[in-house]
């Protein structure tokens, strides 16, 4: 049996195939902290395959309103569509076989695409960025890294934009020349929760393209912003306001943030 088309042609838009589509679960991805179901939906003829995370099969959190993840979810992807950087894959919320939840394109990570690793030493190669020292059992230490990828980059902006509270190893989906971030349930927190292995640039100044993308994210995110509009719908208002308080942050400082001390730096596990 021939797999579903990933993207679908024919002039079917991936937003309208996971929004109208039929879906149907083929399996449940069980290492997931909360529920989350491998679907194909089929829409006009074409399918493809998903991700179906129904808000019923959320696990309750003390620092997040209960049933909210899915929209957090969506959120992130407008805010990723906004900056034109499709770091995220095509989100949507909808109402499916449990109840309405976030539903996401399906990515194949590409095989092989070392993004992350423990070195020996204090220092990293060239081309890497240390993250910090990890315990790797019997009282030793290694030097954690992450590429210097400007993808990577372009992903470390966007976490701090909505304060993303778990960016790990395993939210990194190469596929071809893109990189594509996934599980962004524990964003656009009021506080400051950004946990994130991607803290190489951490003081560095932000490049010229992410100093232009926040200012077309500080308009869109104005009173008649059509992105604030978007995002209205799905987190609080405090919340909305916070997210382009750090838009403001970030254009004034014009670096990339560093460890708040506040809160664990680094997600865990890492991977």
């Amino acid at each position: 049996m021939s797999a579903p088309e990933r993207i679908p042609p024919r002039g079917v838009t991936t937003a309208e195939l996971l929004t109208r589509g039929e879906l149907t679960v083929r399996g449940q991805i069980r290492d997931a902290s909360n529920a989350v179901l491998h679907c194909s939906v089929e829409h006009d003829g074409q399918e493809t395959f998903c991700v179906y995370k129904p808000v019923r099969g959320e696990r309750p959190l003390w620092d997040f309103p209960d049933g909210t993840l899915a929209q957090r979810e969506v959120a992130a992807y407008e805010v990723s569509e906004a900056t034109g950087w499709g770091l995220v894959p095509p989100t949507v919320l909808r109402d499916g076989p449990y109840g309405e939840g976030m539903v996401q394109l399906w990515i194949e990570g590409a095989p092989g695409a070392e993004l992350l690793a423990l070195v020996d030493g204090e220092e990293p190669e060239p081309g890497w960025k240390a993250i910090g020292l990890a315990e790797v059992g019997e009282g030793k230490t290694a030097l954690l890294v992450h590429a210097d990828d400007e993808r990577l980059r372009r992903l470390a902006v966007l976490d701090a934009v909505i304060n993303n509270a778990d960016r790990k190893g395993g939210h990194l989906l190469p596929a071809g020349d893109r990189l594509y971030g996934i599980d962004h349930g524990v964003t656009f927190n009021v506080d400051n929760k950004l946990r994130t292995l991607l803290w190489g640039w951490a003081g560095e100044p932000l490049t010229g393209e992410a100093v232009d993308v926040l200012k077309g994210l500080k308009e869109a995110l104005g009173a008649e912003g059509a992105l604030a509009a978007r995002l209205a719908v799905l987190i609080t208002q405090a919340e909305l306001d916070a997210t382009r308080a750090r838009v403001d942050e970030l254009l004034a400082t014009g670096k990339h943030p560093e460890p708040s001390g506040e809160w664990p730096a680094i997600p865990w596990p890492p991977v």
